[in-house]
Parts: structure tokens; C-alpha cells; sequence
């Protein structure tokens, strides 16, 4: 699940985006609301998490603007009020959800997971393909009878294989789904996660480097 924090108290920002990523999320952060827009427009995010009073361009013409050109992007709305009016305004100019500061960590991660569920509705809990199972809702993922024990990132990265049902799918595309901006697109990452996976699904192979470009899985489904 890739989220957007658009927030320009930084402190606020930075500290919402720890605590996603060590619960295994895809974390971007953006200070001001041009910018913000941007990367959601040119990123594709399950959800953007919205501040009301950002520099550059106010939150509710950001929320807006997603709403008519990333309808399946959810938006949650943050503001410093907790006024009934303000929650008006923004579920109308097309949020999905509304928290007032100051909110508990555990509910705002709560909320980000169920808007994440809605962002995806048709896609199944439990993925299979052959002897492998994903289950997406507990992030947790099995060959036969036994616990594969991935790290968020690897069982990010398979269940983008799983999901694309034999199809090639880019070293790009990995990345942009499983890596946060900070990290560093011309590294072997992808490269290093996927023999890492391989090491850990064990024989028979599954994963299938198509030389130029990108990976599958083989085998049957």
C-alpha cells in the first residue's frame, strides 16, 4: 500500500511517516500543497493523506483537483478544527474520510488501512499461485505448509507478481509500488529483493527473469 503525506508541519509529517513505515507501508512526504498535488497526479497513491492549510495551494482545491483526475486515489483529510463546517467542506470537495487534530496514531492507521480496502475493492484477501498463498488483509505469505517469513518489501514485491497472474511486470513497476521516493531507482535493489524471494520460496523456481524486461511467475497458478 503506497501512501502520500501532504502536511507542512514537517515534524508532524515526518513522524506519521515513520510510524507507516515500520507498519510495512510505501511512504511519501510532501510539505506543500503544489507539490503535493503533483506527486499525486504523477504517482499512483492507494491513499493521500491531506492537510486543510498548506502553503502553495490550500487543501481543498488539492482535494478537488484528485478527485476529478485520481478518482480511485482515497483522501484523507486532515485539519487543526474539528467544526462541523470544516468537515463540510471537505467531504465536499470530495474527501473520503476526516480527522481533526490532534488524532491517536493507531486510529489514523486504522482508518488509512480501510480506505486502502476501498481504493481496491475487487481485489481478493487471499492470493494464490500454485502452492503459494498471499493473505493481503494479515500481510502474511506461505508456500505449502510453511511460513515464508518475508519482509514487508519482498511480500510487497510478490504479491505484485501474484496480482499480475503471469504476466511480465517491469523492474519500474516494482519499484515505484514497494520503494518510497527516498530511495534510489539506478540501485539493484529490485534485483536484490527478488533473489532474496527466490531464496525464500524455495524450489521449484517460480520467479522467471525476463532478460530486458522485467519478471513473472511460472508455473501453474
Amino acid at each position: 500500500m503506497r501512501v502520500l503525506i501532504v502536511e507542512d508541519e514537517i515534524r508532524l509529517a515526518d513522524t506519521i511517516a515513520r510510524g507507516l513505515r515500520r507498519r510495512g507501508l510505501t511512504v511519501d512526504v510532501s510539505n506543500d500543497g503544489e507539490d503535493g498535488l503533483h506527486r499525486a497526479l504523477e504517482t499512483t497513491y492507494d491513499v493521500v493523506v491531506l492537510d486543510r492549510d498548506l502553503p502553495g495551494m490550500h487543501g481543498d482545491d488539492v482535494c478537488e483537483r484528485l478527485a476529478a483526475d485520481r478518482p480511485d486515489t482515497r483522501v484523507l483529510m486532515l485539519t487543526a478544527a474539528g467544526a462541523l463546517d470544516d468537515l463540510v467542506a471537505g467531504l465536499g470537495r470530495g474527501a473520503d474520510d476526516f480527522m481533526a487534530k490532534p488524532f491517536e496514531f493507531a486510529e489514523l492507521h486504522a482508518r488509512l488501512l480501510a480506505l486502502g480496502r476501498r481504493a481496491n475493492p475487487a481485489s481478493p484477501v487471499v492470493l494464490r499461485w500454485g502452492d503459494i498463498e498471499i493473505d493481503a488483509g494479515r500481510r502474511l505469505a506461505t508456500r505449502g505448509d510453511r511460513d515464508l517469513a518475508l519482509t514487508p518489501r519482498e511480500l510487497d514485491v510478490l504479491e505484485l507478481l501474484v496480482r499480475s497472474d503471469g504476466h511480465v511486470v517491469s523492474a519500474e513497476q516494482l519499484f515505484e509500488r514497494a520503494w518510497d521516493e527516498h530511495a534510489d531507482p539506478f540501485t539493484t535493489a529490485v534485483r536484490v529483493i527478488v533473489s532474496r524471494l527466490r531464496s525464500k520460496l524455495g524450489d521449484p523456481v517460480v520467479i522467471e527473469t525476463v532478460i530486458g524486461r522485467g519478471y513473472r511467475l511460472i508455473g501453474s497458478p
